[in-house]
């Protein structure tokens, strides 16, 4: 195990810990889990499932993550940017965690505005996942992985090269809506879905663009 791999598993052992404590301290009987576009509650379940959510997710994440690069038939190529494969998970677990954090924090009768403190959080999952695109190499399980990326290591790069731009783009515009709080309302999932879709979707659409220009003339 190497120093990331043991800092996500920290994290994972962090999760439980945090519900661990926070079972203690809630009164409450049920727990809110969900929250609406304008940050209201309105998902909630029986104090230790609700509690413990996150961190069972993240322990079954953890484990699935790490068996993914051993089982790639191009697990050579995976090898080359593992460093920033473990950093990813890492990062995603971190996420995982505030996003608990958060949670437990709201159930203890603090008002928080979940929609708002979310996209800090989000902002550096995104920015992180096109720094993994960036060094990213042909594989059959991260990345974009369409026909076209996965038959031509010219057209992986040049799409995880526009995917690295977009979803860096799509991280700094969520960070920034924070600072725009009178937009949480019911239709503020779609200031967020929006961009993630095309940061989501172009690169698969510029994959085909780019093959079919590379592919040779009939």
């Amino acid at each position: 195990m190497n120093k990331l791999q043991a800092i996500a598993l920290i994290l994972v052992i962090t999760g439980f810990a945090l519900s661990a404590y926070a079972y203690n301290e809630i009164p409450l009987e049920k727990v809110a889990t969900h929250w609406n576009a304008a940050g209201e509650a309105d998902g909630f379940m029986e104090k230790g499932a609700g509690l413990f959510l996150f961190p069972i997710a993240s322990l079954v994440l953890f484990g699935l993550l790490q068996v993914i690069p051993r089982i790639d038939p191009l697990k050579k190529n995976v090898e080359g940017f593992r460093q920033y494969y473990d950093g990813f998970v890492v990062v995603f677990l971190l996420f995982f965690v505030y996003i608990q954090t958060l949670s437990i924090v709201w159930n203890l009768g603090h008002d928080l505005n979940m929609s708002i403190m979310i996209l800090p959080a989000i902002g550096a999952l995104l920015y992180y996942t096109g720094v993994l695109m960036d060094h990213s190499k042909r594989n059959w399980f991260i990345g974009i992985r369409t026909p076209w990326t996965l038959s031509n290591d010219k057209v992986w790069e040049k799409t995880h090269a526009l995917a690295g731009k977009l979803f860096k783009v799509t991280a700094a515009y969520l960070v920034l809506l924070m600072f725009f709080e009178g937009l949480v309302t019911e239709y503020f999932i779609w200031f967020i879905l929006v961009p993630l879709l095309i940061a989501a979707f172009g690169p698969v659409v510029y994959s085909y663009w780019i093959f079919s220009k590379l592919k040779p003339k009939a």
